[in-house]
Formats: C-alpha cells, structure tokens, sequence
C-alpha cells in the first residue's frame, strides 16, 4: 500500500525592521486603516501552500502587531516573531541574511526542517493570498528550485549612456523601430512582492534566484512597492480601489464609537438670525442607533464640536457623549479602558482629518462615504451612504443584519 506523501514544510518569512530612511517606522504604516506588516501577515496566512509565518523584526512593536493580527483570526500559534541581530537589522542588511536567520531561528525552535522558504515584501502592500499560493506551490509541488511573482510589463525602457560615451540607447527595444505592443515580446516585471526558494538550495547558494526559477504572474494593477511618501500616498490612494475590504460583523467589534459632524450629519451648520447654530440629522441614523443599543452594543459619541446640539442630540438618542474634546485619541484610549474594551475591537466612525488618530487607535475605522480623501483611504471599510443621509443605520446593517437596510418613513 502507497504511502500519502507528507506535505512540505512551506515557511514564510516576512522581514520587517522597526527603521526606515525613506519612510519612518514605513513597516507599521497603515494602508487601508491596515499597517503594512498586518497585511503581509495576514496574506500569508491566508495561503493554503504556508505552514507557518516568521515575522523577523527589531522591533517590539512590530512584533506585536503581528501577534495580534494572528491572535485577531485564530491563527496565533502559526505566526512566529524572530528577534533580529543587530548586526542583520541595519540598512546595508540583505533580506536573504533576515531570512536564513529566521529559517534557523524556526527549525531550532520546532525541531522541524522546513522544506520552502518563502520571503514576503511588507512594502509591497497588495500582495495577495493568490501571489502567495503561486509562488509556495512552483517550489513545493511542481519542481521549480525558486518562484517569483512578475507582471506583464509593455513599457520601453531607456538608459543614459552620455557618462561613458554618449550615446543615449533603448534596453528592451531598438530606438529606430517602433512597434506595436502587439507586434513586441512580452517582458515580465519582476513585482518585488513574493518569491519562493527550495530551502537547501537557498541554503547552498545563499540568494533567491537559482536553478530554474518560475514566473508566477499577477495582477499588474497590483504591483507598487513603498521606498517614499509618495509611494505611500498613491497606495492609500488605491487601497479603496484594489482591497476586496470585509465588512465588520457583529462578532469583530465589542464597541461602536461615533463622531458627530459629517458622520452623524452632512457636516453644514444653519446658523439663525440670534447666531444659534442648528444641524440636521437622520431619522435612519437614530433607528440603526437604537438598534445598535437594544443588541447590548456599547455606544459612545466622540466629537470636538462645542455646540449644546450634541449633547441634545446624545441625550435623545440614549448615548453617552464626550464632546469638546481637543485630542479625541485619548479620550477613546481613556473610555475604552473604562469600560475594559480592547481598542482593536472598537468600530469607530469619522469623516475628517481630526478622525486619523483615532483611526489609528480603532481595530475598525470606518469612514462614510462623503469624508476627506485622506480619512477615506485610512479606513478599513467606507460606507456607501454619506454623512448625514443614513450612514450610521448602514453600518448597522452590517453588524445586526439587513432587515435595518429597509428605508424609513
């Protein structure tokens, strides 16, 4: 009788050092209201091909952003975090030192050889299970020694030759002829998200490439890499665009916490002739409020706004409030431990750029659809409705079910 074949070891190995000099702390950057490291995290342990995931850092916050990622989907006792030498944690340190110190670090610690060694980009923030599963499953189960994720690339590359004699000349082309793109051979860019390398080998040769590597394609709309700011802008900029973004449910918040302009109204203030400021408001928002209350939901209203018309309108809809509050991070810091509620489990809902600190506080920032374009690409989910016109009911939708989708009269 055959024997089942015991399934590779597939290790993947995410480095992330604390430093950055383009991008400072650029590793627990948020893309998405998601910190890159997270991302990584959580592609990779999403992949069907992965045993593990080592994370290797020098940084405890690092390291424990990647805990809770793992802990937040069951998966804690498959992500590792590796503490990284000094003498591999500095700018001049290769990713292939980082990975065969944590291959080490792995097999010591569980007494296991790991088979393939896969080593995920933190900066490459939209690297998807899909890219993961390629690359893990050319070196484990079709006979590549290496795997690397590519894209279709149709663009004419130059390269200025006048330092040395010049003489200005295409790379990929012959400057005098210009053919279609049809009419050209396909090059493939290499994405710099994945790669996969057959553990021995990559022991022997100490590089990613050797032996026969194979091309796992991907989506080229995917393929950004973050060296600078402004790398960093366009990927928040897109991850609305390119992030498939869950909606919370019920069982990922213990809280729901509220801004008030723009959120809970559509941000204009009438002001009458004795210069009292007045607002509107949504009839669907206090339904989706009240239901939130009756399903045992913590509840709490967090505004800078000054204006008595807030805490009128707390006060109505039977909702603790906190408002003319100049640094909102800590105040949510302050009621969540009051109320022993792990930030990470906070829904928390704004619209503009005073809304970013407790955004990075909230394990779910969400941001309607009429906010700032910043606060928008910082969220980890955006309503469809905008402030003022029945948001906060469809978030409440999400969390108690679609029967509060249902349009009031």
């Amino acid at each position: 009788m055959t024997q089942p074949t015991a399934r590779p070891t597939v290790l993947a190995v995410i480095p992330a050092r604390g430093g950055s000099k383009g991008v400072p702390a650029k590793n627990l950057a948020q893309v998405g209201g998601v910190p890159l490291v997270v991302r990584a995290v959580r592609a990779c342990l999403a992949s069907a091909e992965v045993t593990d995931v080592v994370v290797t850092t020098d940084a405890p916050a690092v390291a424990e952003a990647a805990r809770a990622a793992a802990e937040a989907l069951g998966e804690a006792a498959r992500l590792h975090c590796v503490q990284r030498p000094e003498a591999i944690a500095g700018d001049t340190a290769t990713s292939e030192a980082a990975v065969l110190h944590a291959m080490d670090d792995y097999e010591t610690a569980h007494d296991r050889s790991v088979d393939v060694v896969l080593l995920v980009q933190c900066t490459s923030p939209f690297v998807a299970r899909e890219d993961i599963d390629g690359v893990a499953a050319a070196v484990a189960r079709e006979g590549a020694d290496t795997a690397v994720t590519v894209a279709p690339f149709h663009g004419f590359l130059w390269r200025d030759g006048s330092a040395v004699e010049d003489h200005n000349y295409g790379v990929n082309h012959d400057k005098s002829v210009r053919p279609r793109r049809q009419d050209r051979p396909e090059d493939l860019l290499e994405t710099g998200a994945a790669y996969a390398m057959d553990a021995a080998g990559f022991r022997t040769h100490r590089h990613r490439f050797f032996g026969h590597t194979a091309l796992v394609r991907t989506d080229p709309a995917r393929v950004l890499e973050i060296d600078d700011p402004h790398d960093l802008a366009r990927a928040r900029a897109l991850a609305p665009l390119l992030d498939v973004a869950p909606l919370p449910t019920r069982d990922d918040i213990d809280a729901v916490v509220l801004d008030f302009d723009g959120t809970q109204t559509d941000d204009r203030v009438l002001i009458d002739a004795d210069g009292r400021e007045t607002v509107a408001v949504h009839r669907g928002d206090g339904l989706g409020i009240a239901a939130l209350r009756k399903a045992g939901v913590p509840l709490l209203i967090l505004s800078t706004e000054q204006n008595p018309v807030v805490a009128a309108r707390a006060h109505k809809l039977r909702v603790p409030v906190l408002h003319g509050i100049d640094r909102k991070d800590l105040a949510l810091k302050q009621w969540c431990d009051e109320q022993s509620i792990a930030p990470e489990r906070v829904l928390y809902v704004g619209n503009d750029v005073n809304d970013l600190p407790c955004f990075a506080l909230a394990g779910w920032p969400v941001a309607v659809a009429s906010a700032h374009d910043s606060v928008r690409a910082a969220a980890r989910a955006v309503t469809t409705t905008p402030g003022g016109s029945g948001a906060i009911r469809e978030i409440a939708a999400w969390l108690l079910g679609p029967t509060l989708t249902t349009p009031t009269k």
